[in-house]
């Protein structure tokens, strides 16, 4: 059934409990607070860092949006793209687009003027929802994008080429419009991009989204009584279908905007939350944290979390022990996935087999996983070859991409570039990538961008990005730089240079060296990972 029905019946059964909770804590060091909400917060009758919306308001504003969408000529098959920081509206706009039968388009709050652009001209979008961070970003490309579109605004202050959110859905309908939808339907568009950093559009049809909501509430058993916090993005299918857990099981969860350890922390205590899924930089700020006795455990309410489970890169297997020695009461589980396999867990450790840390696990709920040659064939167990995946959950085609699309699929099969093993047990290991993508702190860096970027410097002759083992960030870039005959040139230079990129893009270490370049002129890459010692640590220590 379309994953909307689960919200339909949270709305009827559970109406006035509590679905979502946005939390700002950090933006106390921030935001100015007028004497009358001061008078408030020391009353504790109010908190200007809290909202909270029930299951029946959440539904009623999904509903809202829906019946505005239908009003302005949405149909099923249009395209509703959202880029927003999480907040309380994010997810009734994305179930709203749902209701309406159209196709739910998230952008990466990353994505800069042209990136957005690009990406809705890609997935062919005709209505893009906006909040205030990206104004300057959306105005940049104003006359484009609006031509032939709807620019739809949440916030206040809403700017002149745009329309307000709040005050088109305020006249509209509360009741559920009707819309047939069905499993075989598509519901959204998530974007992916290869080692070129060029966007693939990947379709799915509703089939994915329910598939990956009651996987996750089957692989972490989420009940009634939990309540999941929610830190990274709603834009990536790994926050989203991880959250749809707490939405199958009809229970709450809190979207957390912050990342300091005492911050998740205070937060985990004071909201009672049971299931916590954190990236791997966040799980050892706050192990550094408590090694130096800059937190205490002992000093908030921890005794009801039950879960902590990381995905969206390689995790050490040092980090885990270091947890277990810290939380030895806490269930432990890994996901595997992208986002042609709707996210996380069509490969996932399992609570249960902790003794297996460093794999990533066995095949998930509905799901077939097998490790192929270059010629297709299935290779022998701990022999490495590609791993390829198949379930209900495998993207139909990368949007208007047909060679893609075969390339990556066959006879059903995702091929996912990831390289693996599987042991006699029958866990599979990721053991390198094809692609060059680096993967930081969760977020996908695409090397070629930045050597692009780097070439337009007039002392470098050539480049190369390459990641490096970081005990915090998973991998960090490195920059290979190779200066001109007769020039020289600094790492200060380079990096007064690369302050035009975004922070999480700037190389983190600079090298000046020479390129090695095959006979077909290509980088040898894998020879410059060996030199600079980059190979990945997760996978000696999974080997080990």
């Amino acid at each position: 059934m379309p994953v909307m029905e689960y919200l339909e019946r949270n709305a009827e059964l559970y109406p006035d409990e509590v679905a979502l909770v946005e939390l700002n804590p950090e933006e106390k060091e921030t935001r100015r607070i007028t004497w009358k909400e001061f008078e408030l917060i020391e009353s504790d009758r109010f908190n200007p860092y809290r909202r909270e919306i029930t299951w029946s308001v959440f539904n009623e504003k999904a509903n809202r949006f829906a019946n505005l969408l239908i009003s302005r000529g949405i149909k099923k098959g249009d395209k509703v793209a959202i880029i927003m920081y999480n907040c309380l509206e994010w997810l009734p706009i994305y179930f709203g687009v749902l209701k309406s039968g159209a196709i739910a388009v998230p952008f990466n709050f990353r994505y800069d003027a042209d990136e957005i652009l690009y990406c809705a001209e890609l997935a062919e979008v005709d209505i893009i929802v906006f909040s205030s961070s990206f104004i300057g970003r959306i105005e940049a490309n104003a006359t484009r994008l609006s031509k032939g579109r709807l620019l739809i605004y949440v916030g206040d202050n809403c700017p002149s080429f745009a329309e307000s959110y709040h005050e088109l859905v305020a006249d509209c309908s509360s009741k559920a419009p009707y819309v047939e939808i069905t499993d075989d339907d598509f519901g959204a568009i998530y974007f992916s991009s290869g080692t070129t950093g060029f966007p693939k559009a990947i379709l799915h049809k509703h089939l994915s989204l329910t598939q990956a909501a009651e996987m996750e509430q089957k692989h972490h058993a989420t009940g009634r009584d939990d309540t999941f916090l929610c830190i990274p993005p709603l834009y990536h299918t790994g926050a989203k279908f991880h959250w749809m857990g707490s939405l199958v099981a009809g229970s709450k969860a809190v979207l957390l905007m912050g990342t300091k350890p005492e911050t998740i922390l205070e937060t985990i205590s004071k909201e009672h939350c049971t299931i916590v899924w954190l990236l791997v930089p966040w799980a050892q700020d706050i192990l550094d944290a408590l090694d130096r006795g800059d937190l205490n455990k002992d000093d908030y309410r921890l005794e009801q979390w039950r879960l902590m489970h990381i995905g969206a890169q390689p995790v050490p297997p040092s980090l885990i022990k270091r947890w277990k020695e810290y939380f030895p009461n806490h269930a432990y589980d890994t996901n595997y996935g992208l986002s042609e396999s709707t996210g996380p867990g069509c490969v996932h450790l399992g609570m249960e087999n902790t003794h297996k840390v460093g794999a990533i696990g066995v095949p998930g709920y509905r799901w077939e996983c097998k490790i192929v040659d270059e010629e297709g064939n299935v290779v022998k167990h701990g022999e490495v070859g590609e791993l390829c995946v198949k379930g209900p959950g495998v993207m139909t085609c990368y949007y208007n991409n047909p060679e893609a699309t075969a390339e990556t699929i066959k006879d059903g099969w995702l091929f996912t570039g990831d390289m693996a093993m599987q042991d006699p047990d029958g866990f599979y290991f990721l053991v390198d990538r094809k692609k060059d993508v680096i993967v930081s702190g969760g977020e996908n860096i695409y090397p070629v961008q930045i050597e692009d970027f780097l070439r337009r410097h007039d002392k470098i002759k050539d480049v190369a990005v390459i990641g490096l083992s970081d005990r915090r960030l998973g991998e960090k870039t490195a920059a290979i730089i190779e200066i001109k005959d007769d020039m020289t040139c600094t790492k200060e230079e380079i990096e007064e240079f690369c302050l035009e990129l975004p922070r999480y893009k700037r190389p983190k270490e600079i090298i000046f060296a020479e390129i090695p370049r095959n006979a077909t002129g290509k980088i040898e890459k894998p020879r410059l990972r060996k030199m600079y010692g980059a190979d990945n640590l997760v996978a000696k220590e999974n080997m080990g």
